[in-house]
């Protein structure tokens, strides 16, 4: 951190930064604990206090845990519990299913009028597309396309494994998930859509229309889902 950079946003706020940086880049692992608050409050030159508000943010950001008498520790972000913040189908006594997945072709190019907007991308801009089929036993539940910036995912072809979720993908390029914003309604299956989950095309279905951002408020995913739902509900839920 260097000074003018205290200049332009609240203190605690680049503390967390700072902080997030050291995940992301690797320096402190999945699992691993940090050091005290004393410690890095007097590392940084600041009060006690104001690293306080800065831990504080990222364990309600759900990037560290704080567990009493023995430390603090960095999650896991791949880790069943945090995955699931992403991925809200639920079975009829509300809990979580696993679903199985058909990952189909990855392709690049130049993002459209309407990637480019919902990402948050300028004009020109690569992104890869990620097609996914995901199951629930052996019949299709839900299909998508999600859209990814190129430059934040370099290489993703020959990554492919990763492109199963984007929590996937986060924790394979080192990207801190932040928040998402979904808009759910009510549309009829088009034919490719229909042949994916094994229906007639024209048939209801719910469409979710998601971005997901890191930490730095980037949107690193824009992802278009049709899902038809048997015992399944759709969760919804602020944190």
């Amino acid at each position: 951190m260097t000074a003018n950079r205290f200049t332009t946003r609240p203190l605690y706020l680049q503390l967390r930064d700072a902080l997030a940086e050291r995940i992301s880049s690797g320096n402190w692992r999945p699992g691993a604990i940090i050091p005290s608050e004393s410690d890095l409050a007097r590392e940084f030159g600041v009060s006690p206090g104001t690293m306080r508000k800065a831990l504080n943010l990222l364990e309600s950001e759900r990037v560290l845990s704080r567990r009493q008498g023995r430390g603090t520790f960095v999650n896991d972000q791949n880790a069943q519990e945090l995955a699931l913040r992403f991925c809200n189908v639920i079975g009829a006594n509300k809990e979580a299913i696993r679903k199985g997945l058909r990952l189909g072709p990855i392709s690049v190019g130049v993002a459209t009028d309407v990637e480019g907007t919902r990402l948050g991308l300028g004009e020109q801009r690569g992104v890869y597309r990620i097609h996914r089929v995901h199951l629930y036993g052996d019949r299709p539940l839900m299909v998508d396309t999600a859209t990814v910036p190129s430059d934040l995912f370099p290489n993703l072809l020959e990554k492919q494994k990763s492109a199963e979720s984007v929590t996937s993908l986060a924790h394979n390029y080192g990207i801190l998930l932040g928040t998402a914003k979904e808009r759910v309604s009510i549309g009829v299956a088009e034919p490719d859509h229909a042949r994916s989950l094994e229906i007639e095309a024209g048939s209801p279905v719910m469409v979710l229309d998601r971005v997901v951002m890191d930490l730095a408020g980037r949107v690193i995913e824009w992802r278009m889902a049709r899902c038809i739902f048997h015992n399944q509900c759709y969760l919804a839920e602020t944190s």
